[in-house]
């Protein structure tokens, strides 16, 4: 369920900070700023993710983003468990994902999480994050909704750490999945309405 503590509390104590503190960089702020495509939380669904920086149009920035997003929170993950141990990297993953949802320079109003979410995993269990992957690739095929894609693909990854005997990561992703499904709340509504946009919308 979960695994076990053997680093110290400083160590973990500094690894939570100093992952939050990464995870909090709003890529899809910076990059959008950087190509002078505005403030992203004033477009599109004012979310700072992949799919709202899709909106723009511009579809490398919005690639750019989701690489990245992905990438803060794999990076956490493989250096607190390289310096530190199995323990520290899922609180990186933790911390990553809260810092994501919560950004300290944005005054603690973030994305939802799902590229960092998918990151981290793939860091934590390559076998795991790939499997989530594939099921938000094949649920967006399906449906070309992101947020559903998302929302399955969070539900179906404890199903994975099953399958791959990857029991000690139950408890951390069932809170990132829970987080997720919060954060997903006015999607979830838009989706009992049939009114939620489509990947590549540029408008809700």
């Amino acid at each position: 369920m979960m695994p076990d503590i053997a680093s110290s509390g400083l160590a973990l104590v500094l690894t939570a900070v100093l992952a939050y503190l990464l995870g909090s960089v709003p890529f899809g702020v910076v990059i959008t700023r950087a190509l002078g495509l505005g403030d992203l939380r004033k477009l599109g669904s004012g979310n700072i993710g992949a799919t709202n920086v899709l909106r723009t149009g511009n579809k490398a920035a919005a690639l750019a983003t989701l690489l990245l997003d992905a990438a803060k929170g794999g990076v956490a993950v493989a250096i607190a468990r390289g310096l530190v141990g199995e323990d520290a990297a899922q609180l990186a993953a933790l911390t990553s994902f809260l810092g994501h949802l919560f950004p300290l320079w944005l005054g603690f109003r973030g994305g939802k999480g799902v590229a960092t979410f998918l990151g981290t995993l793939i860091v934590l269990d390559w076998r795991v994050g790939l499997a989530a992957c594939a099921t938000w690739a094949v649920t967006a095929a399906i449906s070309r909704i992101s947020s559903l894609s998302a929302l399955v693909a969070a539900a179906m990854t404890s199903a994975w750490l099953v399958i791959f005997h990857q029991g000690h990561m139950l408890v951390l992703v069932v809170v990132l999945t829970l987080l997720i499904y919060w954060k997903h709340a006015p999607n979830l509504k838009r989706l009992k309405a049939g009114t939620e946009p489509r990947i590549g919308e540029k408008k809700l």
